[in-house]
């Protein structure tokens, strides 16, 4: 051991050149370490850097992402207008770029019967989920893609504009997602697709729901719901002749299964009655309800942590040490609230009826990084007592 630690040990005496300072801690390798040569920007170069005490800075003061609700029939739709309207969170996130969480902006396309309207941005993923009615979308890139209700128009990196068309006497509603803010942040544009233009149909969804809620144990699921993936994130393999490749040898493991390589969103069903398990994952959901029945009786709690006598979110404890309560936001057809990364949430159904979510999230990108984190929670009994829903 006293031989091991020789090793560690701190040089009895370490020589310096006569211009430096007799008591600078500093590595070996760098005394008597030539200096620079001059250059004539000297000052305006160093003048960018900064230097930090570890402490001060390892977990810097941002702003945090907010838990904020929208409705768009309320909060955004003008009637009788074709208009886009983002749901822009800037001065909250503290962006110099509109953004609803620091990767993704979200948006809504409404176009009145007959009428069109374009959209534009710099992203490497642009989804559009058709809300309400019929039309099409059409790009110099990618051509016309038609669609209806409860489709899914996933376009790769597009230099120009996407116009988006309503088919005669048919109003239509379409949530925009893009990853522009991310492409903001790091002053970028794209230079090629990663994935080609996809389409996927509301009858190949609704019906791939159907089947997987008929399998045994799909109630004590922690979501009842599909994943939509890209042929493009699917994952990859050397295999050999006659082997699937998810089968074959040499199975990659950079697919990451979501809807692009920055996009995720899932299709989930709460039926009536039921209460969703908490989860909590580092990607930002967005979502979006797709569907729910008058009232309040259907409604999201969320927190930062987990209280271990209820099995559900809590905001933390008071000085007492009692739990406090969740945030909740309540469910409302059309509308969409956003879950800030790392906290747990739960989905309540006390209705008759079943209730759709179409979150959306940057966690196509978090999983790639290996940084997704997913947890589950073990599941709280189906009766869960209300709290007041947070203000948006």
């Amino acid at each position: 051991a006293d031989e091991a630690m020789k090793d560690c040990e701190r040089p009895s005496k370490i020589s310096r050149t006569d211009h430096q300072a007799p008591s600078v801690l500093r590595p070996p390798t760098m005394v008597g370490a030539p200096d620079h040569d001059f250059t004539p920007n000297e000052a305006e170069l160093t003048s960018n850097g900064r230097i930090y005490e570890y402490s001060k800075a390892a977990d810097p003061d941002i702003p945090p992402v907010p838990v904020v609700s929208l409705r768009t029939n309320e909060d955004l739709s003008n009637v009788g207008t074709t208009r886009v309207a983002r749901f822009d969170l800037q001065a909250q996130l503290g962006t110099p770029y509109a953004a609803t969480s620091p990767n993704l902006l979200v948006g809504f396309v409404h176009i009145m019967g007959g009428e069109t309207v374009a959209t534009q941005a710099t992203a490497t993923s642009q989804a559009f989920y058709v809300i309400q009615g019929k039309g099409s979308s059409s790009s110099e890139a990618h051509g016309v893609i038609p669609w209806a209700l409860g489709d899914m128009v996933v376009l790769p990196t597009c230099p120009g504009p996407v116009t988006h068309a309503a088919s005669p006497g048919v109003e239509c509603c379409l949530y925009w997602v893009t990853d522009e803010p991310l492409l903001r942040y790091l002053g970028v544009e794209p230079v090629h697709e990663t994935f080609k233009p996809t389409l996927i149909r509301r009858e190949a969804m609704l019906r791939q729901v159907e089947d997987i809620s008929l399998e045994p144990g799909a109630t004590h699921r922690n979501r009842l719901g599909i994943l939509l993936g890209n042929k493009a994130t699917d994952y990859t393999a050397a295999a050999e002749p006659g082997v699937a490749p998810a089968e074959g040898p040499g199975r990659v493991s950079q697919g990451t299964l979501t809807l692009t390589p920055v996009l995720w969103s899932l299709l989930n069903v709460i039926k009536a009655g039921k209460v969703q398990a908490p989860h909590r994952h580092q990607s930002i959901a967005i979502d979006l309800c797709v569907y729910a029945p008058e009232g309040d009786g259907i409604y999201t709690l969320m927190g930062p942590e987990l209280d271990p006598a209820t099995g559900l979110a809590t905001m933390g404890r008071d000085g007492d040490g009692a739990s406090i309560a969740p945030m909740k936001c309540v469910w409302r057809s059309g509308a969409v609230f956003v879950t800030p990364p790392g906290w747990w949430h739960s989905h309540h159904n006390n209705t008759g009826e079943a209730a759709w979510v179409l979150p959306m999230q940057d966690a196509g990108l978090l999983t790639y990084q290996r940084a997704l984190d997913i947890r589950f929670a073990p599941a709280p009994p189906e009766t869960a007592t209300s709290t007041e829903a947070p203000k948006s």
